[in-house]
């Protein structure tokens, strides 16, 4: 009789449940997931994970269940360094009466590397192990991004007026190619185009990134009608809701990752699904700047694509997304009339999956499947905040909050131990934002 011994991994997580979104609304009892260099091998019963592996380290979380790591799909995370600086106003005011006063006088390569790293300490401790981020000093951004082993599409931006990043649209895309190219074969980190929006980018500008984001393979990453008043002046403007004029100008794709769409017709919905748009759906940013509500159970019935995000701290003001999960569940079914519309198990899909098919890493990330990268969250259901456990499903969206999220792995490496950052100075962290209060609070004061 032939001995077989067991095979080599380098770690195994044992959980009370693993909840792998494929297949959908699936939760399995008393599984192991197995990864080897960053990639899940294997997802099976904890005692056939034991006979058949021989792991480097076992983490044993009997009371967790085991999901994707989340996917924040837009954010500003530079902007923690602005969290409620100028709540309780208006879209455009916020917007152009504050925040863009305020960065233009504190945008720089260390404010971004900054909010950054702050940003990756909240998502970290709060199940997030990917964003699609929106901001400028990208090369800033994915540096730090990747310093810190955390998976980040990053925007390349484009607006039609001068910044600290670019001061004319030649520079704009002259830096854009650059910082492309220098990522362009990065594990972790990747780009995407990110035009502001609709209301701030040019035709001409447009039609250079459709082709430019078709020639590299890149999504476009971009605010649409966000509110009402957006539609109205681009139907003045330019004779064209804001959706049509994409369209127009080639951009209305599977590459296109729209963010917001609080306004949309039918018509629009089902050209989304059509064409494979994602829609990324920000519900306490909206609700936040009363900028409308996204009608995500429509969305879903039509089978676009629907991802979470969070967008910045100014304006949501953190980076919770099961908060955010949580919010979306629950407004869906209030704009929709219908308590059935957005369940959990759907809800959960677009934070993790749907989040992954939206920043094209469908086949890297967003479930537990053997061959995908082992990007994994413990959440810790044993708490009397999640007891009775009736439904593994539901309490992580309805009564599951961050403060449960125990381990957090990205690619099999770990980023949280037992609710600690690792290899993260968090009283560092709290000083530098301190620091930066202070800096900004005499700008506003002057």
């Amino acid at each position: 009789m032939t001995d077989v011994f067991p095979e080599a991994c380098d770690l195994l997580i044992e959980a009370g449940f693993v909840v792998p979104v494929e297949p959908h609304a699936v939760v399995l009892e008393r599984h192991a997931v197995a990864v080897r260099d960053g990639e899940i091998l294997a997802v099976l019963p904890i005692a056939d994970a034991r006979a058949r592996y021989a792991p480097r380290e076992t983490v044993s979380r009997p009371g967790a269940a085991l999901i994707p790591g989340l996917v924040n799909a837009h954010t500003h995370n530079p902007m923690t360094l602005l969290r409620g600086v100028a709540d309780d106003l208006p879209l455009m005011e916020w917007l152009q009466g504050h925040i863009w006063p305020i960065e233009g006088a504190v945008i720089s390569p260390s404010f971004v590397e900054d909010g950054v790293t702050l940003a990756i300490a909240e998502m970290l401790r709060g199940g997030t192990t990917c964003a699609n981020e929106n901001y400028f000093f990208p090369d800033v951004q994915a540096a730090v991004y990747r310093r810190h082993g955390f998976r980040a599409r990053v925007g390349l931006p484009v607006i039609d007026f001068p910044t600290a990043w670019a001061r004319t649209s030649e520079e704009y895309f002259d830096r854009a190619t650059q910082v492309h190219d220098q990522w362009r074969d990065d594990p972790l980190v990747a780009t995407s185009f990110a035009p502001h929006a609709p209301y701030t980018v040019s035709d001409a500008n447009f039609e250079r990134i459709r082709m430019l984001a078709d020639q590299l393979d890149l999504p476009v990453h971009l605010h649409t009608h966000e509110t009402a008043q957006e539609v109205t002046e681009s139907q003045e403007k330019h004779g064209q809701r804001p959706l049509a004029r994409l369209d127009r100008l080639g951009l209305v794709n599977d590459r296109l990752v729209a963010v917001h769409m609080t306004q949309l017709t039918d018509g629009e919905i089902e050209l989304c699904a059509q064409r494979g748009v994602s829609v990324v759906h920000c519900p306490e940013s909206n609700l936040k700047l009363a900028s409308g509500f996204c009608p995500a159970g429509r969305l879903q019935r039509a089978g676009v694509t629907l991802a979470l995000g969070t967008d910045g701290c100014a304006s949501n003001n953190d980076l919770d997304m099961f908060g955010e999960a949580r919010t979306a569940a629950l407004l869906a079914k209030a704009v929709a009339e219908d308590a059935s519309v957005l369940d959990a198990a759907s809800t959960l899909r677009a934070a993790t999956l749907g989040g992954a098919r939206a920043v094209g890493w469908e086949s890297r990330i967003g479930s537990i499947v053997p061959g995908k990268q082992a990007d994994l969250v413990c959440v810790d259901l044993d708490q009397l905040e999640t007891q009775p456990l009736h439904h593994v499903v539901s309490q992580l969206i309805y009564a599951a909050g961050r403060h449960q999220v125990s381990d957090v792995w990205i690619a099999g490496r770990p980023r949280l131990r037992d609710r600690v950052l690792v290899d993260m100075d968090v009283p560092a962290l709290l000083a530098n934002a301190r620091q930066w209060r202070e800096r900004i609070a005499a700008i506003r004061l002057s």
